[in-house]
């Protein structure tokens, strides 16, 4: 057409402006969010971006590098922090700004963490002082995951009656080091347990290294003072050269002398954590969103994942939204560590949750977070970062690795997957395994999760050669019959040291007669009875092979083992059986032991002793 003049196409100037302010952003930032920071049209950054070969659309998320270098294109230096420290950034300068009593920070109750050597009785003192016997249910009565409770002081007589003492309870066994590091890292306290007839320990002095790298004040609890041999003396002397002088001789370490199993001077050492807490003016502000810790995290088949969390500032209510590393979710329910459900979480609560998406990471910082949709978008940015380093990782890996088996043509390489009942465990076992490696045999670890072993992973370790190893988990049954069929090796324990020795020994070759163990079967707990002078009985169905009054049995909740004994009675109707069949029902009741449910699956073997194959 004559005369027409087309519009001028939109060009974007190829120099950066002159750098005039800063601004600061969040990992993760969205396109949207970045443009409004910068005080420019969103439009403008997606050509920006599009110049640079960047297809991008507005909710769209960036990573810290390329963020920083579109703000520095458009006249902005950048300081990047996490979605975490916005989060604490945005909560504080709302409670500065608003005024009267939201901003004000109150007494919390202290987080106390027991450590200390392997059996020198923390479980114990912390049954004594809860009144409760968590020691019983422990595997070989080590305790391996993290424990949280919360204790109110009974006595009318002290000076602390009525207050509330939060306690972690760490694994005592030199393996589960990352564990404690995390404990301490929640915690304001460290009681350290010493048993005075044994002394100090090399677990002792690392849980002084984690409470002197944690910054926190040490308490000292003398154990076992009731014993004949015990010398409370010998422990002070110790410590006193470890620089942790005792108060009577002119330290400024507190050392009390106590006896769990009888309950000696309990209270003198919760008065004594008062006051070091006073010391401290532990202050929290219950009237803000919460933040806290992940201190464990497990798979439960009935409720998805589980977490247990210690909410450290602000309350924690129901139908809050959050994220937690990589993971986010609404909170669905919450259970105290009684197993009573919650409404609300004040500040120095550890609670368990339900509600989220997937599992979070042991030790993860916890915020909650006001818009669903960001909370949403921070995670699965997290998990592409996630991914992409894991891919990162195997693909350099296996370059990396090509070189070094040509060079160490003699090395052999046993590959593992490993499944455990929490996250923890997984994290902790991992570790444990790749430094058993050495110049013979390199252990690698292909998978590792949490919950039943699944038919995957036998699938998986049947293609890469790999053994399977079960720490306080069983396979699920069509899994077990996979492994036999395609003679995949599955290890199962519940002691960290059993399994340590174990694998040492096979790479030695030195592998002593295992304990076979054979499947006879399985029965499902369809009702349970309680009958004076035998106790629970279980009213089964027998759902494959059979069921003999002479078999070991394994007690599983959703895949977890929960007592391992021997068969108590075998009846059916009113007589006793020798055996029951597939298909059939009958009455099973487990020797010394009464606490079966409805849904529980009994599990019938027999072990016998034969040599064992090497099998690194």
């Amino acid at each position: 057409m004559k005369g027409y003049v087309p519009p001028p196409r939109l060009s974007l100037s190829n120099e950066p402006q002159p750098i005039t302010r800063s601004i600061t952003i969040t990992e993760g930032i969205s396109v949207k969010d970045l443009a409004e920071k910068l005080g420019i049209r969103a439009k403008d950054l997606i050509g920006r971006l599009l110049a640079r070969g960047v297809f991008a659309t507005v909710n769209q998320t960036l990573d810290a590098e390329l963020a920083s270098e579109m703000a520095r294109f458009f006249g902005a230096e950048t300081n990047v922090i996490s979605f975490e420290e916005q989060a604490q950034k945005e909560i504080s300068e709302a409670a500065a700004g608003e005024e009267g009593v939201s901003a004000e920070a109150v007494p919390r109750p202290p987080v106390v963490t027991i450590m200390g050597h392997v059996d020198h009785g923390k479980t114990t003192l912390l049954d004594s002082i809860r009144s409760t016997s968590v020691a019983e249910g422990e595997a070989g009565g080590i305790t391996q995951h993290i424990g949280a409770y919360k204790v109110t002081i009974q006595d009318k007589d002290s000076p602390a009656f009525g207050r509330q003492i939060v306690f972690l309870d760490t694994p005592g066994h030199e393996a589960f080091t990352r564990m404690r590091a995390r404990g301490a890292k929640a915690t304001d306290i460290v009681v350290l347990v010493v048993a005075a007839d044994d002394g100090v320990m090399p677990q002792t002095l690392e849980a002084i290294d984690h409470a002197h790298a944690a910054e926190v004040p040490i308490i000292v609890a003398v154990n076992k003072i009731d014993k004949p041999d015990a010398l409370p003396d010998r422990v002070k002397k110790q410590l006193a050269d470890r620089g942790l002088m005792p108060e009577d001789w002119g330290g400024t370490t507190v050392f009390v002398d106590v006896s769990a199993k009888k309950k000696t001077n309990l209270n003198l050492l919760m008065e004594m954590i008062c006051l070091v807490a006073d010391l401290q003016e532990l202050k929290a502000t219950p009237d803000q969103s919460a933040t806290g810790v992940v201190l464990e995290a497990k798979l439960d088949r009935g409720r998805g994942p589980v977490a247990t969390v210690l909410a450290q500032n602000g309350t924690l209510h129901t139908g809050d939204n959050f994220v937690v590393g990589n993971v986010y979710g609404k909170v669905r329910a919450m259970f105290d560590d009684r197993g009573a459900q919650l409404e609300e979480a004040p500040p120095s609560t550890p609670v368990e949750i339900l509600g989220m998406e997937g599992l979070p990471q042991a030790g993860d910082q916890f915020v909650v977070v006001a818009d669903r949709d960001k909370a949403r978008g921070i995670s699965e940015y997290r998990e592409q970062k996630a991914r992409e380093a894991a891919l990162a990782k195997s693909s350099r890996v296996s370059l990396e690795g090509l070189a070094e088996q040509l060079k160490t043509a003699g090395t052999k390489e046993l590959n593992i997957i490993l499944k455990a009942d929490v996250g923890g465990s997984v994290e902790v076992l991992s570790d444990l395994l790749a430094k058993l490696s050495n110049d013979k045999v390199r252990l690698k670890v292909l998978r590792s999760g949490v919950g039943a072993i699944t038919e995957s992973d036998v699938l998986l370790a049947s293609a890469s050669n790999a053994i399977i190893i079960g720490f306080s988990v069983r396979p699920e049954r069509k899994a077990q019959e996979l492994a036999e069929q395609e003679k995949v090796d599955i290890r199962l324990h519940s002691i960290i040291y059993e399994l340590q020795d174990e694998i040492k020994r096979a790479m030695s070759g030195l592998l002593e007669p295992t304990i076979k163990e054979t499947y006879q079967g399985r029965a499902e707990v369809l009702e349970t009875f309680r009958i004076p002078k035998v106790g629970t009985v279980a009213g089964c169905r027998v759902m494959d092979g059979l069921i003999k009054r002479d078999s070991e049995v394994r007690l599983l909740r959703d895949n977890v083992v929960i007592f391992t004994g021997k068969v108590g009675s075998l009846r059916r109707f009113k007589d006793d059986a020798s055996e029951v069949r597939n298909g059939m029902e009958c009455g099973i009741s487990i020797a010394n032991y009464g606490d079966i449910k409805v849904g529980d699956v009994i599990e019938a073997f027999v072990t016998e002793r034969i040599a064992a194959e090497v099998i690194a």
